[in-house]
């Protein structure tokens, strides 16, 4: 009799375990603009877009080699690959992995790419776990599937660490909320008549549904969101893009830097202006919850 509950036992810790194994990426067809192509282009300097219509993506360029951020869904590998290709630079060029948070939307490629390309991936400490467990561990998720496949952190980063590769040096701005290690870039990249301060900006948009306060894996989530949105008030840059081009209205942008056009990213106000609307809802949630 013991033999047999402890076979049912182990037969359903190993279908348990096995379930939380299933990389089940969540359907993204309501958003079509997820995975809708654009042409790759040069956004400033050395700085290029190879990301969809809404997931961005970018490549920073070297002669030490190059660094891209972000890779959209699973489906988007070899969108973002041959986006690099028709920029005229090499697949296996690319050294350096670096994203903007821990979601499907944003690392569904990494682990692909980063085999393809051989490239080093680093990740903000409070990312790390979430990267490396495929979603598993995502506080807003119910941990019974990963939504993308796992990845090794090869380096992990906290606020103002610098990432350096040829003349490019990058800060990465641990910007918690949106997941625990949301992160921002700031770099500067020149062209022949100057030099441009850019900011990759991951915005603290709210993903839960829940309260603050009914997040046990997330205690600090309140306070994480209130420190983000003053840190991001205070940085200084002339170029501001996002994780989602919806966010900086890309396509919009896009069609008047088709012929090379920095200035038209150089848009401060929005910026500001989607702040503004963040911290707005963040106030109204914090006020909903005292209810």
């Amino acid at each position: 009799m013991m033999r047999k509950i402890l076979t049912v036992f182990l037969f359903t810790v190993i279908s348990v375990c096995s379930y939380a194994q299933v990389v089940k990426e969540p359907d993204a067809t309501k958003y079509p603009e997820w995975t809708r192509p654009v042409d790759p282009f040069r956004i400033a300097g050395n700085l290029y877009y190879v990301g969809t219509a809404d997931l961005g993506c970018y490549l920073i360029t070297t002669k030490s080699g190059h660094i891209l951020i972000n890779t959209g869904l699973a489906s988007s590998q070899t969108l973002i690959l041959n986006n690099i290709k028709k920029l005229g630079f090499k697949i296996n060029d690319v050294k350096i992995l670096l994203t903007t948070q821990a979601h499907f939307d944003h690392l569904g490629a990494m682990a692909a790419i980063k085999k393809v390309t051989g490239a080093k991936l680093l990740a903000d400490y409070a990312d790390v776990p979430v990267v490396e467990d495929g979603g598993l561990s995502d506080y807003d998720l119910d941990g019974k599937f990963r939504t993308f496949n796992p990845i090794k952190a090869d380096r992990i980063l906290h606020n103002g660490d610098h990432i350096v590769l040829g003349d490019i040096n990058l800060t990465m701005l641990h910007h918690p909320g949106h997941t625990k290690g949301s992160c921002s870039y700031l770099f500067n990249v020149k062209d022949k008549s100057r030099t441009y301060r850019v900011l990759i900006a991951n915005l603290p948009t709210i993903v839960t549904d829940k309260d603050f306060n009914a997040i046990p894996a997330y205690p600090r989530i309140a306070s994480d969101y209130a420190y983000t949105l003053a840190a991001m008030k205070k940085l200084k840059f002339d170029i501001w893009l996002a994780s989602h081009g919806s966010q900086f209205n890309l396509l919009q942008k896009y069609k008047a830097a088709k012929n090379y056009n920095p200035s038209v990213f150089m848009d401060k106000q929005s910026y500001y202006q989607e702040l503004n609307e963040l911290e707005d809802q963040y106030q109204k949630k914090l006020e909903s919850q005292r209810r």
